[in-house]
């Protein structure tokens, strides 16, 4: 009950220039029943969570417009929604409709976790898809009252799953884990985009005792 609380809460979330995928459809590429699809899948991750020894949370900055916004999962893409979802032993539904949609940053983090058995959590500092006005299919940096907002959320989210540890994947994320960090051990860890994909596998292999060709 408390997971769908906090998903529905989520839900509820109506704020200028953000697409809400567990409340807003998106008419071009959504399925009728998207926005429903992707609160069970949260609220299911969830619950399934509370239960969970979890490992960490890796937290990235916000959803983008070819993976979070589809999904309504942290760094998931359409290719590895369904793989997401067996992480945390449930089946989901596409939710989005026509030819698969990839994302370049949840391909490199599916790379990794494809070897890591640990109980791993994904989230952003800001839970929803921010745009630029009148493009809704853009990416831009969610703003100081979007940041705050989403700080909210995650510090319930650290209180409701207590995870072992928060992995800050990039800078935005690595500022904010520190502010909400507690009891809890952060690692900051290089964003896998702009350059930083070698970077950032080095570093996973290194935590996670991984032994990838070239790392």
């Amino acid at each position: 009950m408390v997971s769908f609380q906090f998903a529905e809460e989520l839900s509820k979330l109506n704020l200028e220039n953000t697409f809400n995928p567990y409340s807003n459809r998106c008419n071009i590429h959504d399925e009728d029943n998207a926005p429903f699809i992707r609160l069970q899948a949260l609220a299911s991750m969830l619950n399934v969570a509370t239960r969970t020894e979890i490992d960490s949370i890796w937290i990235g900055r916000d959803f983008g417009y070819r993976g979070g916004r589809r999904t309504g999962l942290a760094f998931t893409d359409d290719a590895h929604v369904h793989e997401h979802a067996k992480r945390w032993d449930f089946t989901i539904q596409r939710p989005t409709k026509g030819e698969v949609v990839t994302e370049r940053s949840a391909a490199v983090i599916w790379s990794i976790l494809a070897h890591v058995k640990a109980s791993v959590f994904l989230w952003n500092v800001f839970p929803l898809h921010p745009h630029k006005p009148d493009n809704p299919l853009s990416n831009r940096a969610h703003n100081a009252l979007e940041r705050k907002i989403g700080e909210e959320f995650l510090s319930q989210l650290i209180s409701l799953i207590k995870p072992g540890r928060l992995i800050a994947i990039g800078n935005d994320a690595a500022r904010t884990a520190h502010r909400l960090s507690y009891r809890h051990n952060v690692i900051h860890v290089r964003h896998p985009s702009y350059g930083g994909q070698a970077q950032f596998l080095a570093q996973m292999c290194e935590l996670y005792h991984l032994h990838l060709d070239g790392y």
